[in-house]
C-alpha cells in the first residue's frame, strides 16, 4: 500500500506555509484514483511522483487539487523534493511535468526550483472582478498560466481582502493573484482559485512565475524576498538568472508534519 507524507512548504516551522500531500509511487496509476486520493486529502494540492527512465528527468510529477489536475504547482514540487531528500534520495531532482522539465537543487538546506516565467500582458478589468474583490484594481494582466494578476495600492489592501468567492468563481481565470509593494518584503500577494477548487491558496509558487517578471519591471531588480499574506503565510526567495532568460529560481524551506499509509 502506498505511503504518503504531508509537508508544509515555504516555511521553516510546522502549521505554516502551504501543506501538500506527497506520494512517491513505484509504477503507473489510474487518473481517477489519483483524483480521488487528492479529493480525500482535500489539500490545495496532492503530488504524485514516480521514477522514469528518461535522460532528462528522474521522476514524473503530477499535481491534483481536490477537483482537477493542474499544469504547474510550486509548493507541491518543493514538498516532493523535500520528501525525496528526507528519504535519502540525493539531488538534484529533475521532474518531467506538464510544464516541461523542472529541476530542483539544494543550497545550504534551502531548496531552489527552476521554473519557466509566465509574464502577464496588460488586460481590461474583467466584468465583476472589482465587485468580487471589493476593491478597484490599479492594473490587471493575464499571465501565461491563465492566471489573472491584479495590482492594488498597498499591502494593507492585500491583507484586508475578503472576496466574494461565488462572484470570483464567475471571473474567467485559473487563479486570481492580488499583489502590492510590501513594507518588510519587496512585494506581497494573495491567491484565490475558486474555479479550481481552492478558495485561497496559502503560498503559491506558480503564481510567482507571473509575479516576478511584473515586479522585476516595476522595481528594476532581479532578486526579491516575497511574502504571501494568507492566514498561514509563507516566504519565498526569488531570482531571475541572468544567463537563462525566461526562467525564475524559487527558493524555500519545508517541514514534514505527517507520514502514513493509504489503505487503498
Amino acid at each position: 500500500m502506498p505511503e504518503y507524507t504531508v509537508v508544509d512548504a515555504f516555511t521553516d516551522r510546522p502549521l505554516a506555509g502551504n501543506p501538500a500531500a506527497v506520494l512517491v509511487l513505484d509504477d503507473t496509476y489510474p487518473d481517477e484514483w489519483a483524483q480521488g486520493v487528492a479529493a480525500e486529502f482535500n489539500l490545495s494540492e496532492t503530488a504524485f511522483a514516480r521514477p522514469v527512465d528518461d535522460e532528462d528527468a528522474d521522476y514524473e510529477l503530477r499535481w491534483f487539487t481536490p477537483s482537477v489536475e493542474i499544469d504547474l504547482c510550486g509548493h507541491a514540487t518543493l514538498a516532493t523534493a523535500h520528501t525525496l531528500r528526507e528519504r535519502g534520495v540525493p539531488g538534484p531532482y529533475r521532474f518531467t511535468t506538464r510544464s516541461g522539465i523542472l529541476p530542483v537543487t539544494s543550497d545550504e538546506g534551502m531548496l531552489w526550483m527552476d521554473f519557466p516565467t509566465k509574464p502577464a500582458t496588460p488586460a481590461e478589468v474583467p466584468e465583476g472582478l472589482a465587485a468580487a474583490l471589493g476593491i478597484e484594481p490599479l492594473s490587471v494582466g493575464r499571465g501565461g498560466t491563465g492566471d489573472l494578476l491584479v495590482e492594488v495600492a498597498d499591502e494593507a489592501t492585500v491583507r484586508g481582502l475578503a472576496p466574494d468567492m461565488t462572484a470570483l468563481a464567475a471571473v474567467e481565470a485559473r487563479v486570481v493573484i492580488v499583489t502590492a509593494p510590501g513594507k518588510e518584503y519587496d512585494f506581497v500577494s494573495r491567491v484565490f482559485g475558486p474555479r479550481v477548487g481552492v478558495t485561497e491558496d496559502p503560498v503559491t509558487g506558480s503564481a510567482h512565475t507571473v509575479l516576478v517578471p511584473f515586479w522585476a519591471e516595476r522595481l528594476g531588480r532581479t532578486e526579491f524576498l516575497a511574502h504571501q499574506a494568507s492566514a498561514r503565510g509563507g516566504d519565498l526567495q526569488l531570482r531571475l538568472p541572468e544567463d537563462r532568460p525566461g526562467r525564475v529560481l524559487i527558493g524555500g524551506s519545508a517541514v514534514s508534519v505527517a507520514h502514513g499509509t493509504l489503505h487503498l
